[in-house]
């Protein structure tokens, strides 16, 4: 890896974490700069997730007061969060990314139309839906977390359109929940990605300490947004990413 790599590899991680612990999407940064870097996909994917995941960390700690506030779901929803992830990271193992990749554009736009309609559905709904059907959002959750162990661009956009509209809860306790559940997703990933030895080691670790520091900056950033501001730049973030897989 040349220097300018390096140099690109770790602005896009710094990058992420702030995205990531704003409204998502910070995959879309990672990934294209490891395959400009000279990864394999998979390996490139793989070497991603763990990277960004102490980002994640960092965002939880700067979210938990939010999170104990919402120690119910975050309990429920968790193991879903953990089960999918596990599912989604080997069917990444064991299966051929085109058929999936083919298909992520689309479910990001579906996701920025979910977020973006979210007041009129759920008024349309009512504003106890989850309370009618945990099952539903429990299954929702379980989906999403499947598709984040696989791939995970979007992953964030996915679950705050959900919970936006599934919950009775403001949009800042929905980014609280959004974080720990990627956190756990990605966990669980970073486990299999690196037993089956698809990781770059040294470069994860590199950018891990990127994404640490934007992770951290992102929740403090994210929690001063109004939910106006914080649903443009998820919906932006969402537009882009989909925008970048279809070219």
């Amino acid at each position: 890896m040349t220097i300018a790599q390096g140099v690109l590899v770790t602005a896009a991680s710094a990058a992420a974490g702030l995205v990531n612990a704003v409204a998502g999407g910070g995959t879309l940064l990672t990934f294209p700069a490891l395959m400009l870097a000279g990864l394999s996909p998979v390996t490139a994917n793989a070497t991603s997730t763990v990277a960004l995941w102490p980002g994640q960390i960092s965002s939880v700690w700067a979210y938990r007061r939010h999170l104990d506030e919402e120690r119910h779901r975050a309990i429920v929803l968790g193991l879903p969060a953990l089960l999918g992830g596990a599912l989604g990271s080997v069917l990444l193992l064991a299966l051929p990314e085109k058929a999936f990749a083919a298909v992520v554009p689309w479910l990001i736009l579906f996701a920025c139309a979910l977020l973006a309609l979210q007041g009129p559905i759920r008024r349309a709904v009512g504003h106890q839906v989850a309370g009618n059907h945990p099952v539903a959002l429990w299954m929702i959750q379980f989906l999403i977390s499947v598709y984040g162990g696989y791939f995970g661009a979007g992953i964030g956009i996915l679950m705050l359109a959900a919970m936006g509209i599934l919950l009775p809860s403001s949009l800042q306790h929905a980014n609280a929940l959004k974080v720990l559940f990627a956190l756990l997703t990605n966990g669980v990933a970073c486990v299999l990605f690196l037993a089956w030895g698809k990781v770059d080691p040294p470069l994860a670790a590199l950018m891990a300490v990127a994404s640490l520091v934007g992770g951290w900056v992102g929740a403090h950033v994210a929690q001063r947004l109004p939910p106006a501001g914080m649903k443009a730049f998820a919906i932006a973030i969402g537009l882009f990413a989909a925008a970048k897989f279809f070219w």
